[in-house]
């Protein structure tokens, strides 16, 4: 067994947990049996299991009570209570000097590009015009919607999660960092990027490509042969 398999196998736990969780609170969101009910509640309890599982595993101590707590409580009705991925977005956000902007995260000290949750009343494209402004202060226009990403598949976050990148154009504006997000902000040449930025190794290219000009095709990962078999 390879050094990668035990944290491939402990990556799989999660989402096998998260999966089976949302399909419970969708199925409570919407049964008015009583039975069905129980039987789905049931579910949510495997579900912790696994998930404190994967979390011993990670050295993570909680138990399973507090996700069926959580699960519980988040809960809807009908439509609104069709559990599915959250959704953010990322700005690549280039200059004329083919720079790309990024930001230092306040809590972390990490480098990225721009990102946020997709706020309700707003297009994923307004989203990004908006994060972009309020984690920079530059200015930028929507030019192409680079890739599609599942956070989870990827490894970046621990639920379920979809990322829409953009690449963008900058307009106008002037850098300042958000007061509270983030704790500095720059541009940066693909040869001078900042320590430590994070994921450098897979959106890079992509981003740098597109900041050239050169013709992208939206990128997004291909379907597993066996999603439900611990394949990556």
């Amino acid at each position: 067994m390879s050094d990668a398999a035990p944290a491939d196998f402990t990556r799989d736990l999660v989402r096998w947990s998260e999966t089976l969780a949302a399909i419970a609170r969708t199925g409570l969101g919407f049964t008015q049996s009583l039975y069905e009910r129980e039987r789905y509640e049931e579910v949510l309890h495997v579900a912790a299991d696994i998930k404190s599982a994967a979390d011993e595993a990670l050295e993570v101590q909680r138990e399973s009570d507090h996700f069926v707590q959580e699960w519980m409580e988040s809960v809807g009705e009908g439509v609104p209570g069709y559990v599915t991925p959250k959704v953010a977005v990322g700005a690549v956000v280039g200059n004329e000097a083919g720079e790309i902007l990024l930001v230092q995260r306040g809590d972390s000290g990490v480098w990225l590009y721009p990102t946020g949750w997709a706020d309700v009343g707003y297009s994923a494209s307004e989203v990004v015009v908006k994060e972009v402004l309020e984690e920079t202060g530059i200015e930028c226009e929507p030019l192409q919607l680079l890739a599609v990403i599942d956070g989870q598949r990827m490894g970046f976050t621990r639920f379920a999660m979809y990322l829409l990148l953009f690449h963008c154009r900058a307009t106008g504006g002037t850098l300042v960092p958000h007061p509270l997000e983030t704790s500095d902000v720059g541009w940066f040449g693909r040869e001078a990027l900042p320590w430590p930025t994070a994921g450098a190794e897979w959106w890079a290219p992509m981003a740098f490509s597109a900041i050239d000009g050169s013709g992208m095709v939206t990128a997004f990962e291909p379907p597993r042969p066996n999603v439900w078999r611990g394949e990556h």
